[in-house]
């Protein structure tokens, strides 16, 4: 078998490749590009499990980034045990005629406990004073010392939230080195996150967005040089395009209006009650699964649903089947926002009853996704100074909520997890052998397929 490397540049579309790109603009025109029709949802989760499987969300269960689990009546995000994917990855189906294949899957999701040969992926530990620290999960477990020993601590404060930039894309590169120079994996899987920060906060505009562009395509450049001067073919894709919006929506407070969500009052604040809710939406980006526990209002829910400005789309039952995400995990409707919008998770009335976790990088605690998080609040006088005074405070020992997120979603102009009309914002995938990308669109499930062809 060949080598190869999969390099998966999150948010890259054909409406931002072009002078700020000459090296990924090279690659196409010595190599091919196909478009992919999008995952559905198109969102990290659903997108990364569609590829490593060849399956639908129906098949292998990954409805989102999140959902509700029914059981422990919770909504739960960015959970990371490869035993939620119900089907086989790809690394599973070629051992079968392959035993000695081996996979370094380097932040691909679903990357704890899995049957990859070697990994790493982010895994904050959480001291009982309130700390969040930097550090990875690894496998094999010493793997995880070698790595930040050598590269120093994973920069997790660069990975997610308002200081994300180019410094966590360049750690996991150099990750991906350093593992393939120690293991010589057959597969490389290396997730490079950079442009999804920017194109939320700043939408897909060239200009707004040239200076992260020209450092993703030098990364890229380093890592595909790398890569094939060490006889390792490279191919090059992304999850999902992000396309402009301006209108964040906001499910839950249609339905809270309306009596059909229960909140629980801790200390002044309001908390999410999913279990006690007749209906509540977990919104994941432009898609939001919404369930219902009282099966009376379930008339009402579609019909409010579908009069939220906002909302392009409401599926129940069968009709789910649209995009083949009819699975126990998703919800009793799924609501898919139009080309502007995009769906918030806010669920309370009052900015003044909002949980305490609102206004922080909280990505387990929040039940749906927030892009804000990427943002300061812009109504801090000193936002450097306000920082620095807390981080010192949990340096110090104390107990300090680093609340300075604002709780403004206008702020975003970039979403995705929709299928966009316009074909410019879908995923791509781009290789050098032309003969394996014959096709100008290509299913999410179809990768599969063209990774293997590659390894073979």
């Amino acid at each position: 078998m060949r080598k190869l490397a999969v390099l998966n540049i999150v948010g890259l579309s054909n409406s931002i490749i072009g002078k700020n790109t000459p090296f990924i603009k090279s690659r196409i025109e010595q190599g091919a590009l196909s478009y992919i029709k999008p995952a559905f949802p198109a969102v990290t989760c659903s997108a990364q499990t569609t590829y490593l499987t060849g399956k639908s969300p129906d098949e292998h269960g990954i409805v989102g980034n999140g959902w509700y689990f029914k059981d422990e009546c919770e909504i739960k995000f960015w959970k990371q045990s490869d035993k939620l994917v119900k089907t086989p990855r790809i690394w599973d189906v070629v051992r079968k005629e392959h035993p000695e294949f081996t996979c370094a899957n380097l932040f691909w999701w679903y990357n704890m406990y899995s049957s990859a040969d070697f990994s790493a992926t982010p895994r904050p530990q959480y001291p009982a004073d309130g700390r969040k620290i930097p550090d990875i999960y690894t496998q094999p477990a010493g793997l995880r010392d070698k790595l930040q020993k050598a590269l120093g601590t994973f920069p997790l404060f660069n990975f997610w939230g308002p200081k994300a930039g180019i410094k966590s894309s360049r750690w996991i590169a150099e990750s991906a080195i350093y593992v393939d120079r120690l293991y010589k994996s057959d597969l490389s899987l290396v997730y490079l996150p950079h442009l999804d920060y920017c194109l939320q906060k700043f939408g897909p505009d060239e200009e707004n967005i040239s200076k992260e562009l020209k450092e993703i395509d030098d990364l890229v450049q380093y890592l595909t040089t790398y890569f094939e001067q060490h006889g390792t073919d490279v191919l090059i894709l992304s999850e999902y395009g992000i396309s402009p919006v301006d209108r964040p929506v906001a499910i839950n407070r249609v339905l809270r209006e309306k009596g059909l969500i229960t909140v629980r009052e801790e200390q002044g604040r309001e908390l999410l009650d999913a279990g006690a809710s007749k209906a509540f939406a977990v919104a994941d980006h432009q898609v939001a699964h919404v369930y219902v526990n009282d099966n009376s209002v379930k008339d009402e829910v579609k019909q409010l649903l579908a009069n939220i400005e906002g909302v392009g789309d409401v599926l129940a039952g069968d009709e789910r089947m649209k995009y083949n995400c009819i699975h126990d995990r998703a919800g009793d409707f799924i609501v898919v926002a139009d080309s502007r919008s995009w769906f918030t998770y806010y669920y309370w009335l009052d900015d003044d009853h909002a949980p305490d976790f609102a206004r922080t990088v909280d990505i387990h605690r929040k039940p749906g996704y927030d892009p804000v998080e990427m943002f300061i609040d812009p109504d801090l006088k000193f936002p450097t100074l306000e920082v620095a005074s807390k981080l010192a405070k949990k340096k110090m020992g104390f107990r300090s909520l680093m609340d300075v997120i604002p709780l403004k979603p206008e702020l975003v102009k970039g979403s995705h997890g929709r299928i966009p009309e316009d074909q410019k914002y879908y995923p791509v995938v781009i290789s050098s052998q032309k003969e394996h990308l014959s096709e100008k669109m290509v299913s999410a499930e179809s990768i599969f397929d063209i990774i293997l062809k590659h390894l073979q």
